[in-house]
């Protein structure tokens, strides 16, 4: 297979969002790397959500030799969510696959994920990773902990931890979805709203390569409390979709 069959049809897109990554992006990508290497093509997206380190001179230098490396950049900082859609919109593989760009989520976990969306066939929307061994500090998993039980209170979407940034999807799946700032953090939700299946895969926590955490606790205490009043109002006007049939005669 050549590099030109690679980039014009990838397998698997994975998208990384990552605002001030510089000391964790190349041994993420390595991963990246080493864990799809055996499924065929595939391409890897960083969007760079406005960052004032040496991220962007970072991936520049890796997509240099990489053709299976793009990369996106926002002038200024638009979020998470923001990032992922910029990325998400930009591939071109049928399924894709986020995860965060701090290196806290192992890429080893995205070849089980791709299998289990594809055994689950067509009506499986979404996998979840759910993390297990947290690494983050005491109070941070005590937020999360009491975050998700509400969420999940209230949504009825049979998912324990939407908060971890490893999904795997069906890009046709995604982009019907209403976008807002903080999607993210509510797919599971939404991707059943659609009428499509969940899975799950529980995968291991690490500690971040490098750096500090661009997001601080009231960002995401407003946007909870905001946003899961909005997604539940959406769950309870969706509506059904009409089967209409062409009538001959």
């Amino acid at each position: 297979m050549t590099q030109t069959q690679i980039i014009a049809a990838p397998r698997v897109s994975v998208v990384v969002p990552v605002r001030n990554e510089e000391g964790n992006v190349a041994p993420l990508v390595a991963e990246i790397e080493a864990a799809l290497a055996p499924l065929g093509a595939f391409e890897i997206i960083y969007v760079d959500d406005g960052s004032t380190d040496a991220t962007a001179r970072v991936l520049a230098e890796l997509a240099a030799s990489r053709r299976h490396l793009r990369r996106m950049a926002h002038a200024q900082s638009c979020g998470q969510s923001a990032a992922v859609r910029t990325g998400v919109r930009a591939a071109r593989g049928a399924i894709v696959v986020t995860l965060d760009g701090d290196g806290q989520n192992d890429p080893a976990f995205i070849p089980r994920m791709i299998e289990t969306l594809e055994q689950g066939g067509p009506g499986c929307g979404l996998v979840q990773g759910q993390r297990v061994g947290r690494k983050d500090t005491g109070f941070k998993k005590f937020q999360s902990r009491v975050a998700n039980k509400v969420r999940a209170f209230v949504l009825k979407d049979d998912t324990r931890d939407t908060g971890c940034g490893l999904k795997c999807f069906r890009r046709d799946a995604y982009l019907a979805l209403p976008y807002f700032d903080a999607l993210h953090r509510f797919m599971p939700a939404l991707v059943a709203r659609e009428g499509y299946r969940l899975g799950h895969v529980d995968v291991i926590d690490r500690p971040r390569h490098a750096g500090v955490s661009n997001y601080g606790f009231f960002d995401r205490l407003w946007v909870g409390i905001v946003d899961l009043a909005g997604v539940r109002w959406l769950i309870r006007r969706r509506k059904r979709v009409p089967v209409a049939t062409e009538v001959q005669g």
